[in-house]
């Protein structure tokens, strides 16, 4: 991940990042935020913002976790969201989201010596089940 790869996330993060840190220690999102706090692969996205911040392979991933404020982001993000646990994350994020946090977990859960916050989500919201879509994507790529 080039130097300006990690500005772009980290700019887009700056501007909302109080709002993400209210919102998930309230349990409800109600802003626009998902995509770059917590990407999935960007193969699976849809959208131009999804695919703008979309991750492209697991070595971006272990980039991204490389870069201390962007894990560090996405730990505290991590930890925000297991603070709901016995809620379902549709409840907290909406159903399109939940299925994002899914592949973000499942993507940044495979990165070598990733933080186990990220298996914990997994385990607490998905009954440990992983993201098909991103683990057929990574064995592809």
């Amino acid at each position: 991940m080039t130097p300006e790869r990690a500005a772009e996330f980290l700019d887009a993060q700056d501007r909302v990042w109080t709002a993400v840190r209210s919102e998930l220690a309230q349990g409800r999102k109600t802003s626009h935020w998902i995509w770059f706090v917590f990407p999935q692969l960007a193969s699976l996205g849809r959208s131009p913002t999804s695919r703008r911040f979309g991750i492209r392979d697991l070595r971006e991933a272990a980039d991204y976790l490389a870069n201390d404020r962007l894990r560090a982001r996405l730990e505290e993000a991590a930890t925000l969201m297991l603070t709901h646990a016995g809620k379902s994350p549709e409840s907290v994020l909406g159903p399109i989201d939940a299925l994002k946090l899914r592949s973000s977990m499942t993507l940044f859960s495979r990165v070598p010596g990733a933080s186990p916050l990220f298996r914990q989500v997994l385990d607490t919201f998905y009954d440990g089940t992983p993201c098909p879509l991103t683990l057929k994507a990574l064995e592809e790529s």
